[in-house]
């Protein structure tokens, strides 16, 4: 599940929600984990690459190459997804990494998602939910009254996803290269 979107963002406020665990602390599945993280690190470096990778993959309909993926991670920076424009978080499974995501300012009262990745291997877990939670509170912790985002028609599973949580399709809002559908939530 992913999502592709390339802008960039305006200054807001600060206050950061904290780690969201997605099932009791006692239960015997493992559990999402959901936090702010450095979109730096090397597990978030990993995951970015990764969401990449995937991505890349699917519109040009084969592997892509290590250059590529450095080439792609070059053209579109994730710069933007620092306080207190925007956001970046780390999704574990166990403890282990397997999800991300970002949000960014495009205004005052706009939040945009992107980067939005759940590894195949997790893929029906409840990633991609736990995911959502944690970067629609960010986007509130930054003042933002709504999310949009915008993805392609072939990333069906991340359309699901935000039919499923409350996304309604709307008109452009960008002309991204690679935007084909745009989604739009009221925050509450």
């Amino acid at each position: 599940m992913t999502t592709h979107s390339e802008h960039r963002t305006l200054t807001p406020p600060t206050a950061r929600p904290t780690t969201r665990p997605t099932t009791p602390p006692n239960a015997s599945v493992p559990s999402w984990t959901v936090a702010p993280e450095a979109f730096t690190t090397r597990d978030a470096t990993a995951l970015r690459r990764a969401y990449y990778a995937e991505v890349a993959g699917r519109y040009w309909k084969r592997q892509v190459t290590e250059a590529e993926i450095d080439q792609g991670l070059l053209d579109f920076p994730d710069d933007g997804l620092v306080p207190p424009t925007g956001q970046f978080v780390v999704g574990r499974l166990g403890g282990e990494p397997l999800a991300c995501g970002g949000v960014r300012l495009l205004d005052p009262v706009t939040a945009e998602l992107t980067r939005v990745y759940v590894d195949r291997r997790a893929r029906g877990t409840g990633g991609g939910a736990a995911l959502l939670e944690v970067l629609e509170a960010e986007a509130r912790a930054l003042g933002a009254g709504r999310v949009r985002l915008d993805t392609r028609s072939d990333l069906v599973e991340a359309r699901a996803l935000y039919a499923r949580h409350g996304y309604a399709e709307i008109p452009a809002y960008n002309d991204g290269q690679y935007a084909q559908h745009w989604f739009e939530k009221p925050l509450p």
